[in-house]
């Protein structure tokens, strides 16, 4: 079977996009294993689908590269808008997107060449309730200390659409996320796994930060994170309401604005790297 495919990343976070407005994937857990391979296959963070929605412009599913199935993806969401605009799918410049954690609109941004080269994105409002993180406890967890391998964390959960929990360090390039990254992942207290940003506080409105995700373990960039550690940031008192953060990753910056229902507000770039087509066995 040929499967065409985009091959698309928003700061080096990469997926593989199937276009299923004209053919349809029946197994998306196994072709984002398959796919994902880096050096044996096309390589990715995972695949996302973008399909027909009868509530928004399109309806995206995504696929971590262990084939696990995440409920949203900030940088992803930014490529599709990208992809929408650029492919003639859609002749606006403010689109929305259904995904498993509500419809999301983004605003494209778009160059002299006419394409769009970034995307102004509505996360929706970040939470610290227990229950919409998934949490094994009743009560918030904000610069909470726990306990994980034997060594002592202050932690802040958030959930993004995803559960997210926000570890402040003094250096995040000493840290060895290969061998750690899966404790962290794994920690009872989340129910359904986590994704674990370390960051660096640089000043009020300048963050840096590594992210091993769930699923996929660490990539170059997590949009969904970037706004959890935003949120957490405010929730803490370490950045302010209304003002734009600036937050380093290993694949580039995103900006971050934090209203004061905690809304977050997302804009970073979108790239298209190629096409192609890809041959299942």
């Amino acid at each position: 079977m040929a499967i065409r495919f985009t091959k698309m990343h928003g700061c080096g976070n990469d997926y593989i996009y199937i276009n299923c407005f004209n053919q349809k994937i029946d197994n998306p857990t196994e072709l984002a294993i398959e796919m994902s391979q880096r050096h044996f296959s096309v390589g990715s963070d995972g695949i996302v689908l973008i399909m027909p929605s009868t509530l928004a412009d399109c309806r995206m599913r995504m696929f971590n590269a262990d084939g696990s199935e995440g409920n949203m993806c900030g940088n992803a969401i930014r490529c599709i808008g990208k992809y929408l605009y650029d492919n003639q799918m859609v002749f606006k410049d403010v689109v929305t997107v259904e995904t498993l954690s509500g419809i999301k609109t983004l605003k494209l941004l778009i160059g002299e060449n006419g394409k769009v080269h970034s995307v102004e994105v509505n996360m929706g409002v970040a939470s610290f309730k227990p229950e919409d993180i998934g949490l094994d406890s009743n009560e918030e967890y904000i610069n909470k200390e726990v306990e994980i391998k034997n060594k002592k964390y202050n932690i802040t959960a958030v959930s993004m659409g995803n559960p997210h929990s926000v570890i402040y360090v003094n250096n995040t390039k000493i840290l060895n996320l290969v061998k750690d990254g899966p404790y962290f992942e794994n920690y009872s207290l989340f129910k359904n796994r986590v994704n674990t940003e370390f960051v660096k506080i640089i000043s009020k409105d300048h963050l840096e930060m590594r992210v091993w995700e769930r699923g996929s373990g660490e990539t170059f960039a997590c949009g969904t994170g970037a706004c959890a550690v935003c949120a957490a940031s405010v929730k803490n008192g370490i950045c302010d309401f209304n003002t734009d953060i600036k937050i380093d990753l290993l694949g580039g910056t995103l900006k971050i604005r934090v209203l004061d229902d905690y809304t977050i507000i997302m804009t970073g770039p979108a790239k298209m790297v190629y096409e192609g087509v890809y041959y299942e066995d």
